[in-house]
Protein backbone atom coordinates (compact mmCIF):
# COMPACT_ATOMS: atom_id res chain seq x y z
CA UNK A 1 0.00 0.00 0.00
CA UNK A 2 1.19 3.58 -0.82
CA UNK A 3 0.52 6.28 1.27
CA UNK A 4 -0.05 9.95 0.07
CA UNK A 5 0.43 12.28 2.47
CA UNK A 6 -0.91 16.03 1.51
CA UNK A 7 1.01 17.33 5.01
CA UNK A 8 4.66 16.20 4.98
CA UNK A 9 7.16 17.07 7.43
CA UNK A 10 9.94 17.58 4.49
CA UNK A 11 7.61 20.51 3.49
CA UNK A 12 7.74 22.45 6.73
CA UNK A 13 10.40 25.48 6.40
CA UNK A 14 12.30 25.97 9.19
CA UNK A 15 11.90 29.77 10.08
CA UNK A 16 15.60 31.68 10.81
CA UNK A 17 15.71 32.36 14.45
CA UNK A 18 12.22 30.81 15.46
CA UNK A 19 12.58 27.17 14.78
CA UNK A 20 10.02 25.30 13.70
CA UNK A 21 5.91 26.11 12.70
CA UNK A 22 3.53 24.68 14.99
CA UNK A 23 0.34 24.42 12.51
CA UNK A 24 2.34 22.60 9.80
CA UNK A 25 4.00 20.64 12.40
CA UNK A 26 0.50 19.36 14.00
CA UNK A 27 -0.67 19.02 9.94
CA UNK A 28 2.04 16.71 9.31
CA UNK A 29 1.36 14.75 12.42
CA UNK A 30 -2.62 14.38 11.92
CA UNK A 31 -1.41 13.24 8.46
CA UNK A 32 0.26 10.38 10.04
CA UNK A 33 -2.90 9.25 12.07
CA UNK A 34 -4.66 6.71 8.71
CA UNK A 35 -1.16 5.46 8.23
CA UNK A 36 -1.39 3.68 11.73
CA UNK A 37 -4.89 2.75 11.20
CA UNK A 38 -3.46 1.19 8.22
CA UNK A 39 -0.32 -0.38 9.56
CA UNK A 40 -2.66 -2.65 12.18
CA UNK A 41 -5.78 -0.89 13.55
CA UNK A 42 -5.09 -3.12 17.00
CA UNK A 43 -1.55 -3.86 17.27
CA UNK A 44 -0.87 0.46 16.88
CA UNK A 45 -3.97 1.23 18.75
CA UNK A 46 -1.97 2.29 21.77
CA UNK A 47 0.36 4.03 19.96
CA UNK A 48 -2.16 6.12 18.22
CA UNK A 49 -3.82 6.69 21.14
CA UNK A 50 -0.78 8.38 22.52
CA UNK A 51 -0.07 9.61 19.39
CA UNK A 52 -3.29 11.87 18.69
CA UNK A 53 -3.63 12.38 22.71
CA UNK A 54 -0.14 14.40 22.29
CA UNK A 55 -1.34 16.13 19.43
CA UNK A 56 -4.50 17.29 20.43
CA UNK A 57 -2.48 18.62 23.75
CA UNK A 58 0.39 20.67 21.51
CA UNK A 59 -2.83 21.61 19.72
CA UNK A 60 -4.79 23.27 22.39
CA UNK A 61 -1.65 25.00 23.88
CA UNK A 62 -1.33 26.22 20.36
CA UNK A 63 -4.80 27.54 19.89
CA UNK A 64 -5.02 29.45 23.15
CA UNK A 65 -2.56 31.89 21.28
CA UNK A 66 -2.11 31.23 17.44
CA UNK A 67 0.19 34.52 17.42
CA UNK A 68 2.51 33.40 19.88
CA UNK A 69 2.86 30.55 19.90
CA UNK A 70 3.48 29.82 15.90
CA UNK A 71 6.93 27.97 17.01
CA UNK A 72 7.60 24.97 18.62
CA UNK A 73 10.11 26.71 20.19
CA UNK A 74 8.09 29.43 21.44
CA UNK A 75 5.46 26.83 23.39
CA UNK A 76 8.55 25.24 24.93
CA UNK A 77 9.79 28.56 25.96
CA UNK A 78 7.03 29.74 27.52
CA UNK A 79 6.66 26.69 29.36
CA UNK A 80 9.56 26.53 30.78
CA UNK A 81 9.95 30.52 31.65
CA UNK A 82 5.96 29.77 33.29
CA UNK A 83 7.49 26.26 35.06
CA UNK A 84 5.39 24.11 34.03
CA UNK A 85 7.45 22.65 31.48
CA UNK A 86 7.95 19.66 33.08
CA UNK A 87 4.15 19.33 34.49
CA UNK A 88 2.12 16.94 33.38
CA UNK A 89 0.11 17.16 30.12
CA UNK A 90 2.04 20.06 29.50
CA UNK A 91 2.75 20.58 25.23
CA UNK A 92 6.36 20.39 26.58
CA UNK A 93 6.06 16.27 27.66
CA UNK A 94 3.68 16.16 25.16
CA UNK A 95 6.34 17.14 22.32
CA UNK A 96 8.65 15.16 24.15
CA UNK A 97 6.37 12.08 23.65
CA UNK A 98 4.98 12.85 20.12
CA UNK A 99 8.98 13.17 18.72
CA UNK A 100 9.50 9.28 20.64
CA UNK A 101 6.53 8.14 18.96
CA UNK A 102 7.62 9.66 15.73
CA UNK A 103 11.41 8.65 15.87
CA UNK A 104 9.63 4.75 16.95
CA UNK A 105 7.15 4.71 13.68
CA UNK A 106 10.14 5.83 11.68
CA UNK A 107 12.63 2.59 13.13
CA UNK A 108 9.44 0.23 12.66
CA UNK A 109 8.89 1.71 8.91
CA UNK A 110 12.43 1.65 7.88
CA UNK A 111 12.77 -2.44 9.05
CA UNK A 112 9.32 -3.19 7.12
CA UNK A 113 11.43 -1.09 4.38
CA UNK A 114 14.33 -3.19 4.45
CA UNK A 115 12.50 -6.32 4.13
CA UNK A 116 11.05 -7.54 7.78
CA UNK A 117 8.03 -9.97 7.45
CA UNK A 118 7.51 -10.17 10.79
CA UNK A 119 5.46 -7.23 12.71
CA UNK A 120 6.24 -8.62 16.01
CA UNK A 121 9.87 -8.49 15.00
CA UNK A 122 10.03 -4.91 13.02
CA UNK A 123 8.45 -3.26 16.33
Amino acid sequence: TIFLLDTRFSDIELREEEGIPTEEFLDSCYAIVPVLDKLGPTVFAPVKMDFVGNIKKINQKFITNKEGFDTLQKIVLHEVNAGVAQVRNSATEALLWLKRGLKFLKGFLTEVKNGEKNIQTAL
